[in-house]
């Protein structure tokens, strides 16, 4: 399932990429930086399909992006040192349940 999660970020980006490139620039050069008098959507504003198709492409790439870490954690929630096994195949003894009852001293011995 992660492999198949994988590919499709991998196509998601790609997408994304073509999408970002094939949009008209709002700005010319460094001139939006030294006071354009574009606006930074245009007159219409973000109604065009590439940037609804951006935008989409963009939703579907964060929440890929986020089943993806969900599922690389559950599968790492697991440690390597849990599949050990000794060299002589011996089971490791638990450690016991109850401790035992301390020893008694011994009594005192009395005077006659």
């Amino acid at each position: 399932m992660t492999s198949t999660l994988l590919i499709v970020q991998i196509v998601l980006a790609i997408a994304i990429t073509i999408a970002v490139l094939l949009q008209k620039s709002s700005s010319i050069g460094l001139g939006a930086y030294s006071g354009s008098n574009e606006s930074v959507f245009g007159a219409k504003g973000p109604t065009g399909f590439l940037a609804k198709a951006t935008f989409s492409l963009a939703f579907l790439f964060i929440v890929n992006t986020l089943a993806l870490g969900y599922m690389y954690t559950a599968e790492n929630s697991k440690s390597v040192a849990d599949t050990i096994v000794p060299k002589n195949n011996a089971a490791v003894p638990a450690a016991p349940a109850t401790p035992a009852p301390a020893p008694t001293a011994p009594a005192a011995p009395t005077s006659k």
